[in-house]
């Protein structure tokens, strides 16, 4: 039988020796390297890494063994087992073309994750979700008062405990979260663009691309910061286009990039692939 695997992914200060002490603590638990990936920031004199590899030792064993290399050398890291799916919650309002895509991607096994609830503010979906057999919560935003939002976000935050999420998703969820929130799901919260950032921001950016003549247009994957649309990039998709498409058109071709970015930006979260780097990202691909 194949001995289970796990992936180690860190981040520490360069300096010399990190991939032979990793390698050193990975041997003595009997493990056999499948990939190895590595990056060393230049400027931030910063080393990235991630390991997939076999071994028959436990999964806490492993962690237990890795803890004192990881202190020596000031690591953030994180080891977990290959099979395990992320758990992931989606937030959507009215614009279901992701979810959607999504839901088929899970269903037909492209996509390692679970998703064992949806969230939105409007009932739009809710077939949708029981299609999938995946509860729907619908917490509507009515006056969208301080006071609402805030009671809003409580629930949620209660989905997020019960059902033990670990990544959540605004699939085209037209809310801002509260500076608190995007705190709490720092690096576990991922939104898709309609634009190709940072350029045409707000309302109707493929129109705005169209006064502009733009022959370039995209759309981007990011976790989600207190910072409106800033927050680190994951993933990017982009489609040529020229002077005979209408506005209308450039929206389709955009809902399909948005697709297409945001599956990949959650696999590679879920494949734990993305590492932060300040307000940048390293993804072993």
């Amino acid at each position: 039988m194949t001995a289970p695997r796990f992936v180690l992914k860190l981040s520490c200060p360069d300096r010399a020796g990190i991939v032979h002490a990793v390698t050193g603590v990975l041997l003595q638990q009997g493990g056999n390297i499948i990939t190895s990936h590595q990056h060393g920031d230049a400027d931030h004199r910063r080393f990235f890494m991630r390991i997939e590899f076999e071994a028959t030792a436990e999964e806490a064993a492993l962690q237990a063994a890795f803890a004192p290399l990881a202190g020596e050398f000031g690591m953030d890291w994180e080891l977990v087992a290959r099979a395990r799916k992320t758990r992931v919650l989606l937030l959507v309002s009215k614009l279901g073309h992701c979810l959607n895509d999504l839901l088929f991607r899970v269903q037909t096994g492209h996509l390692p994750i679970e998703i064992p609830a949806i969230v939105s503010n409007h009932r739009d979906f809710y077939q949708l979700a029981a299609s999938h057999n995946i509860p729907f919560h619908h917490f509507p935003l009515l006056g969208g008062t301080d006071a609402q939002k805030a009671a809003q976000e409580a629930k949620i935050r209660e989905v997020i405990a019960e059902n033990k999420i670990d990544l959540v998703v605004l699939a085209r969820y037209m809310q801002i979260l509260s500076p608190e929130l995007c705190r709490d799901l720092s690096g576990r919260a991922i939104n898709i663009h309609h634009s190709f950032l940072p350029s045409f921001k707000g309302a109707k950016p493929y129109h705005q691309a169209y006064e502009r003549g733009v022959k370039l247009i995209g759309a981007t994957a990011h976790y989600v910061t207190s910072d409106l649309d800033e927050g680190p990039i994951i993933e990017q998709e982009v489609a040529r286009i020229d002077h005979s498409m209408p506005p209308e058109q450039l929206v389709g071709i955009g809902r399909d990039m948005e697709c297409v970015a945001l599956a990949r930006a959650i696999q590679w979260h879920a494949e734990h692939r993305v590492l932060l780097n300040g307000n940048r990202t390293v993804v072993f691909r």
